[in-house]
């Protein structure tokens, strides 16, 4: 078994020595491509513009990103999943001989385990969501597939998988993960998407659907955590080979740990589910409200979000951090979903109206 994985991990080390050195000039592409495949994107600029033009996908697509992330969590926990940029200095596979030179970049040293890619589990559900919500648009109630729907079909899925091959490509020239991580991540991303498209209950949960699953995902893990830890296994292990390894000090980031990522998750979901049942009604209209003030809607969500991105949590005091970081990913839904409507509606509103 463990011949075999370092066999596997000799691999991906030496791909990623491959596209240092023929792509050497391409490392700011690959890490802007690191960078918009991070989920903070789908929080903070997907999910408003898709929960303004059309709601049940904005819905969908946080549901998909939450609960994608938290397996991905799980399921590095269970994987005990290597990174090649401490595994390449930690093993004795190479005994005497040179092991293969690969270089480090501002977003490598992450500081949870490696299996499977959080950046491609995530980017591959978010984006088969976004195509699969495009083409059932395409397509009408009727769902008449004309010569117009292929064409957009095969553009769409085209276009989805050049974006996985590219965050893949990126996660392993950056020496994040190995081959087989990404893989495995965007297999699973989709599997998790996929199996989103059939449940319908998330567009009508109640609050308090909304806060046992926040509450049920949240025991889990640290019920998971806390059996393994009693078991003798060290699930932070990673965090001292981050820190051991990682070419730059500045480049390890607290909010790359397991913790900090899940209730980041859990905060989104919880405040999605507040923001949906605790919104101040909207002017009285018929049907849905008109694109003028969607547009200004989902406009304003970006500035406002733009601004709450600007905060960064103190990192010092790791429980502080932590808990500013939930009340942060919070506040996301709750400003798109209600804040943002609420005050834009007020505003637009006949001054005799808002006096009422």
């Amino acid at each position: 078994m463990e011949a075999g994985m370092n066999l596997l991990h000799d691999a991906g080390v030496r791909a990623t020595h491959q596209l240092q050195v023929r792509f050497q000039g391409s490392q700011d592409w690959f890490l802007f491509v690191s960078f918009v495949a991070d989920l903070r994107n789908t929080f903070f600029v997907l999910f408003p513009l898709w929960f303004h033009f059309c709601r049940p996908v904005g819905i969908r697509l946080l549901w998909v990103a939450v609960i994608g992330d938290w397996l991905n969590l799980i399921f590095k926990w269970l994987l005990f999943g290597e990174r090649p940029y401490w595994w390449v200095h930690e093993t004795d596979y190479y005994h005497n001989s040179s092991a293969p030179q690969i270089q480090q970049f501002p977003l490598t040293c992450e500081t949870g385990p490696g299996s499977p890619s959080g950046h491609a589990m995530g980017a591959a559900g978010v984006y088969y969501v976004m195509v699969t919500a495009l083409l059932s648009i395409a397509a009408g109630e009727q769902q008449a597939k004309t010569l117009k729907y292929w064409v957009l079909w095969t553009v769409l899925w085209t276009g989805f998988w050049a974006v996985q091959v590219c965050v893949c490509l990126s996660r392993i020239f950056i020496a994040a993960h190995f081959p087989h991580q990404v893989i495995t991540g965007v297999i699973s991303g989709m599997a998790v998407a996929e199996t989103f498209q059939h449940v319908r209950s998330i567009y009508s949960a109640s609050l308090r659907w909304y806060l046992a699953v926040t509450a049920f995902l949240l025991g889990f893990a640290l019920g998971l955590y806390a059996l393994l830890r009693a078991l003798g296994v060290d699930l932070l292990w990673t965090l001292a080979k981050a820190q051991r390894w990682c070419a730059r000090p500045e480049w390890v980031h607290l909010d790359t740990t397991p913790f900090a990522s899940l209730l980041r998750n859990l905060g989104a979901l919880c405040g999605l589910g507040l923001a949906l049942h605790a919104r101040a009604p909207a002017p009285a209209t018929r049907g849905p409200p008109p694109l003028p003030f969607r547009l200004g809607c989902a406009t304003a969500s970006l500035l406002v979000l733009h601004l709450f991105d600007a905060f960064k949590p103190p990192a010092h005091a790791q429980l502080l951090f932590y808990l500013l970081s939930f009340c942060k990913s919070a506040a996301v839904p709750l400003a798109t979903v209600g804040l943002v409507p609420y005050c834009l509606s007020r505003l637009l509103a006949p001054r005799g109206k808002k006096d009422v």
